[in-house]
């Protein structure tokens, strides 16, 4: 098949029209849906509305819930872990405060618990990979915060609520818009480089579903720039961390606390015993579970340990009848298919426009409406079809330096920029092919503000929990919750070890949740948490054009 820069022969007959068509389409816009049009093709196209992705949950405190299927299989699993193999009468590790996971969320919480009296060596971060491994570090966009003039929190808020469908928890949608202008200044006495206008202010643009441009950004590396300096001030004050080493499930003691973990290497194939006066969620998300058949964004560990665990100590689930497919994951060429083109690339100015080189849709719309309206274009036939089979709409990059001028994409894009020229492709001068991938985990284990679960000893904070975001999350409030509730859960969390008191420590836990599954007549085959996902023999993903 012949191929011009990175497309083949025909594909490059679609993007003529494109070309045709762009200065057109650059002064003639598609007008945002009103509420009723949103409801309507969310209804007809998003995943979450389609029968046969989502079924009851039949055991625990959420049954009679509607989850998607791949979380409620592993809810009724069987736990990997069989207590017997494990002597809790050895200790390996007694700390105050076990921090479950090295992203964004867990290395926040544990600065804001050292400063918050917890002395360095009472806080253990336990973590599936290396430390940083995660979804925070390969977060692109940018950051949310009402910190200008013409803006405020309760803007930020209002959209928060708006865009989570009005089912977000108000208080974590309140403490979310509040903290935010304390987390840019906190990220500036760190060191954080932020972009910058020529008068030295903070660049700020547009995401899908905000009345005001707030989004600060690092070029289109912005995870990689808050967590290399978040976890920079981490590994100086050197808190202790365990890589290589999930906790699979969680220890109780006999007053129905929380009390630490149990930790499986997966170097040696040790377990080890972990007890802790508090211990914190922070494992993300599922995306790797791949959803409805869909490709993914996220790292390689997103596989809903943490769901898992709370819910095997009782520890209630909220919004899972959610997830969020952003709208412009790559689908061409194979290689890309399912990684992330950052909504930044909308903020900047390209439209979205089918195969003929029409534009059908508003560019920042919500995310959830953005990727029906994609799935609608696709399924309809006006979309592109790549050789190995996967349907896209381009993304026409090259009006954002039409825009703002040369360079533009070199300057505040340059990831984007390099991931394509790998293949030969420039998006300088060709658009670019996407199609909506599974990347954020909308829901999650319940807490509240103070970032407590409703089991004495657990709290949880960033993509593992549920509320903040309601039914869908906007662009840039991904990077904002883990700062917000690491920063408060590290804070809570110092408070309570102050006065907590660890019992005699249990799995017994496991054992009646063994029992209710054979109690609900559910004859588990798997065993959950999964740990890493299983891609050899048949491939877990069918490509996203099964579901169409």
């Amino acid at each position: 098949m012949a191929m011009v820069d990175g497309y083949p022969d025909y594909m490059m007959k679609s993007i003529k029209l494109v070309e045709k068509k762009r200065e057109r389409n650059m002064s003639t816009h598609v007008k945002p849906m009103n509420m009723k049009e949103r409801e309507q093709i969310l209804g007809k196209f998003h995943p979450d509305y389609m029968t046969g992705t989502k079924r009851e949950l039949r055991v625990g405190i959420d049954k009679g819930k509607l989850l998607y299927n791949g979380i409620a299989d592993l809810l009724e699993a069987k736990s990997v872990l069989d207590p017997k193999d494990v002597d809790l009468s050895k200790i390996d590790y007694d700390v105050d405060l076990l921090i479950i996971g090295g992203g964004g969320a867990g290395t926040v919480a544990a600065l804001f618990a050292y400063e918050s009296s917890v002395p360095k060596d009472e806080i253990l971060i336990v973590t599936k990979l290396r430390h940083g491994d995660s979804n925070s570090m390969m977060a692109q966009g940018g950051i949310q915060a009402a910190d200008r003039p013409e803006d405020s929190p309760a803007l930020h808020y209002l959209d928060i609520y708006g865009g989570g469908h009005f089912t977000n928890k108000h208080e974590l949608a309140r403490a979310l818009a509040l903290d935010a202008p304390g987390i840019i200044n906190w990220h500036q006495e760190l060191g954080v480089m932020y972009d910058r206008q020529d008068d030295a202010e903070f660049q700020e643009l547009s995401g899908g579903g905000t009345c005001r441009n707030r989004m600060h950004s690092a070029k289109d590396y912005t995870g990689m720039e808050l967590l290399r300096n978040i976890r920079d001030k981490f590994r100086n004050l050197e808190i202790p961390v365990l890589e290589f080493c999930p906790i699979i499930e969680f220890l109780m003691d006999d007053k129905g606390q929380v009390a630490g973990g149990i930790a499986f290497n997966l170097e040696t194939y040790e377990y080890y015993v972990i007890r802790a006066k508090a211990t914190l969620l922070a494992t993300g998300g599922s995306g790797r579970l791949h959803l409805s058949n869909y490709p993914t964004t996220n790292h390689y560990g997103a596989t809903g340990d943490g769901l898992i665990m709370a819910y095997h100590v009782g520890a209630n689930l909220t919004d899972l009848d959610t997830i969020q497919i952003h709208p412009t994951g790559d689908a061409h060429p194979e290689p890309l298919v399912g990684i992330l083109s950052t909504e930044k690339i909308r903020g900047l100015g390209a439209i979205p426009v089918n195969a003929n080189g029409d534009p059908f849709v508003f560019p920042l719309e919500p995310r959830d409406v953005e990727s029906a309206a994609f799935i609608q274009e696709c399924k309809e036939g006006r979309g592109t079809v790549t050789p190995t089979g996967m349907p896209g709409v381009w993304l026409d990059t090259p009006m954002i330096e039409i825009i703002h001028g040369e360079g533009t994409i070199q300057t505040l894009l340059a990831g984007e920029m390099r991931k394509f020229k790998r293949f030969g492709i420039d998006m300088t001068e060709y658009p670019i092919l996407v199609y909506p991938t599974l990347h954020y985990q909308n829901g999650g284990v319940e807490i509240n503000e103070k970032t407590e679960t409703k089991i004495p000893g657990l709290f949880a904070a960033g993509e593992v929990t549920g509320g903040v975001h309601g039914k869908n999350r906007l662009m840039g409030n991904s990077l904002l919750d883990y700062n917000v509730f690491g920063r408060r859960a590290g804070i809570y969390t110092a408070k309570y070890v102050k006065k907590a008191k660890v019992g005699k420590i249990t799995l017994n836990h496991l054992d009646k949740y063994n029992k209710m599954l054979g109690q609900a007549n559910i004859k588990p085959k798997k065993t959950a948490p999964i740990i890493l996902p299983e891609y050899r023999g048949e491939m877990a993903i069918s490509r996203a054009l099964d579901i169409l």
